[in-house]
């Protein structure tokens, strides 16, 4: 069958590919050749204002419009000479000469591609689509994801919530409050995600510079590569490799990018289960169909499908971090194949994003089943009254309290009261503890 989104294999390509196609600008095959074509195409630059050799101003600009207009054309026709090299860098080399010599630059071809080896392209290539990935895509679709949450706990901030510690109740809380605790988490993750710089290799064949040093061994060729890749291409290149990057710090963004997915599993989880006990309920859909069986559904499937994407992102990332730092002696050939799909992941967590906003779109708050809750638990104000004995120096609170309510049915105001009217206390205190309900039991929090 023809490929279409209909007979992709991956969802990611086919039933999902509306809302992740975008991503094919950082992780595709026509991507992965337009960036290595990019990184040649600067380094020929570069070795231009080095003073190697010359360009006329006309070459430049014949230069930059082979990145500028850049096509699936042109990204066919390297497939097509690697189909005869059997080498993708190569090709790409072979067809920036082919470019060179359109633009009257054949004698200075052989500065193409000069000195290198293919990862010290495919090692710059990647990082900088990842680089680029990660600050145009997946920051500001994680910060807006997390702002939005920030906006409904400041919405909720008031809203009195029992909490549930074992799937118990538990002292009451507020939910502006238990959704700030994911604001924060994830905050707190993202900023590691930043902290980590995105690293690039570039040294020759087995990262010393060989070839370079001996066609020109008065050279600083260290300083050379340096300035090239911090100050050209933007990343930080390693000093010390092999033929490859080390991927030490690809491994820590995917790591950071697991915790800030698990971080969303916690929520989808905690979301699904409020709504489960009918805090939430959700807004439905003219035409929609919760169930094929029964009409009354009205399923949480925008979090169910969430964690789904969530889980095969993070088992994704789990072999990617695992694998890509370790490489037999100066390198092996295991990074190749898994770097090529550094895109499933992402497009996973976005597709997952995504479903979590469209989730927490639809939510409407059901405070009478929160109130109603809180409610049938007077229960849960007993440590509160015990606190406050324990601070008037009165006999076994604590054991007192536990006798009234542990495991027992049928606490309610009447019942509270009733204690404390029996307690040998002063009148004052009894009216303090007869102000504690429920609702107003909620402890301080910082102001958000």
């Amino acid at each position: 069958m023809e490929l279409k989104a209909l007979t992709a294999i991956s969802p990611i390509d086919g039933r999902y590919r509306h809302q992740v196609q975008h991503l094919d600008e950082y992780f595709s095959e026509f991507a992965l050749i337009k960036y290595r074509v990019l990184v040649e195409v600067e380094y020929v630059r570069f070795l231009a204002d080095k003073k190697f050799f010359s360009l006329t101003a006309a070459q430049k600009k014949a230069l930059q419009e082979v990145c500028d207009n850049f096509s699936v054309e042109d990204a066919l026709k390297i497939k097509d000479t690697e189909k005869i090299t059997n080498h993708d860098v190569k090709a790409v080399e072979y067809f920036l000469k082919e470019k060179m010599a359109a633009m009257d630059a054949e004698a200075i071809q052989e500065w193409v591609h000069f000195g290198l080896t293919s990862q010290d392209i495919n090692n710059t290539a990647i990082p900088l689509s990842w680089k680029q990935a990660i600050e145009i895509e997946y920051l500001p679709a994680v910060l807006n994801f997390n702002r939005q949450l920030e906006i409904l706990a400041t919405d909720w901030k008031e809203v009195p919530m029992l909490a549930h510690t074992h799937g118990q109740p538990a002292s009451p809380t507020r939910l502006g409050k238990e959704i700030m605790v994911f604001v924060e988490r994830i905050g707190n993750q993202v900023e590691q995600v930043i902290q980590v710089p995105v690293t690039a290799k570039f040294g020759g064949a087995t990262g010393n510079f060989n070839a370079h040093a001996v066609a020109f061994p008065d050279k600083d060729w260290v300083t050379f590569g340096n300035e090239f890749v911090e100050g050209v291409l933007g990343l930080q290149r390693q000093q010390f490799t092999t033929q490859i990057e080390h991927y030490d710090n690809l491994a820590a963004h995917f790591d950071a990018m697991k915790r800030i997915n698990n971080i969303l599993i916690d929520l989808c989880r905690d979301i699904w289960t409020y709504i489960s006990m009918e805090y939430f309920k959700q807004r439905t859909l003219k035409g929609e169909i919760g169930s094929s069986a029964m009409p009354h559904k009205v399923n949480p499937i925008d979090f169910e499908n969430a964690e789904g994407n969530l889980g095969i992102a993070n088992a994704l990332l789990e072999h990617l971090a695992a694998k890509l730092p370790v490489s037999r002696l100066q390198r092996d050939l295991t990074d190749s194949t898994v770097l090529r799909n550094i895109g499933v992941p992402f497009a996973h967590i976005i597709l997952a994003i995504k479903s979590i906003e469209k989730g927490l779109s639809k939510l409407v708050l059901n405070s009478n089943a929160l109130n109603a809750d809180l409610e049938d638990n007077w229960a849960v104000v007993a440590e509160g009254i015990q606190t406050i004995l324990r601070r008037e120096n009165y006999p076994q609170p604590y054991e007192a309290l536990k006798e009234l309510t542990r495991g027992k049915n049928g606490i309610n105001q009447e019942s509270i009261h009733e204690f404390i009217d029996g307690l040998k206390v002063s009148a004052s205190i009894k009216k303090e503890l007869k102000k504690i309900t429920p609702q107003n039991y909620t402890g301080v929090n910082p102001e958000f």
